[in-house]
């Protein structure tokens, strides 16, 4: 009988990663709009890029609880749980002071609430949250999406992940920019060249606003 060929993405190589990087960027947008729509009964974007329901962020945090916890499969579920925890404090503080470096805004801000930490980039009550993830996600969601991604056909695969990741790319790319232009039209900043300009006829305030509505200036807070 013919020997089988390997899939792509077997194991933790970098097509698997990024698999689990791009569905977990959809699949968060699309929990989130939900949860907002059960708790505000409201649809509000959730997306963290100008073009299409993804958000990276979720995508990072997915990958770094496999990295880092497909180290801990083995243990305790303890151990995962409090790993987890740790892992998603860690990823929203990063995620919170890189926002607030890069762009001087935040996207959430846990200040005043009950069991806040780390000047509200994260909150207890979340990292407990993080910790259910997180077991969940090594038990059972991790081991169950990474064998739908191993049945997808090798050439296939290799090409729509490339695909995928230029397209992924430049959309953060432009999303990057134009919250950036925001940031400066928001100091005073006029044009100063044709992509400012661009920036600002294509992604004005009002625009961003829609797509990011939780998206607040740290300035605005003080």
């Amino acid at each position: 009988s013919q020997k089988a060929t390997p899939s792509f993405a077997r194991g933790l190589n970098l097509y698997k990663l990024f698999w689990v990087f791009f569905i977990c960027c959809f699949l968060g947008v699309i929990v989130e709009t939900i949860w907002c729509l059960l708790k505000h009964h409201t649809i509000e974007s959730r997306a963290g890029v100008i073009y299409g329901p993804f958000n990276p962020v979720y995508g990072f945090g997915a990958v770094a609880m496999t990295l880092v916890l497909e180290r801990l499969k083995t243990r305790r579920d303890s151990w995962i749980f409090v790993g987890g925890m740790a892992i998603g404090g860690v990823f929203e503080w990063f995620c919170s002071f890189f926002q607030e470096a890069a762009f001087g805004t935040v996207s959430w801000e846990y200040s005043g609430t009950l069991f806040s930490l780390a000047g509200g980039r994260t909150n207890l009550v979340y990292m407990l949250f993080w910790g259910i993830l997180c077991l969940l996600w090594v038990k059972i969601l991790f081991p169950l999406l990474s064998s739908y991604i191993e049945k997808i056909p090798n050439r296939f695969g290799v090409a729509l992940s490339w695909v995928l990741a230029v397209l992924l790319i430049l959309d953060m790319g432009i999303s990057c920019l134009a919250v950036d232009r925001q940031s400066e039209r928001r100091s005073g900043e006029t044009a100063q060249n044709r992509l400012d300009h661009f920036l600002d006829r294509a992604y004005p305030d009002e625009y961003l606003e829609k797509v990011y509505p939780n998206m607040m200036a740290v300035s605005s807070q003080e």
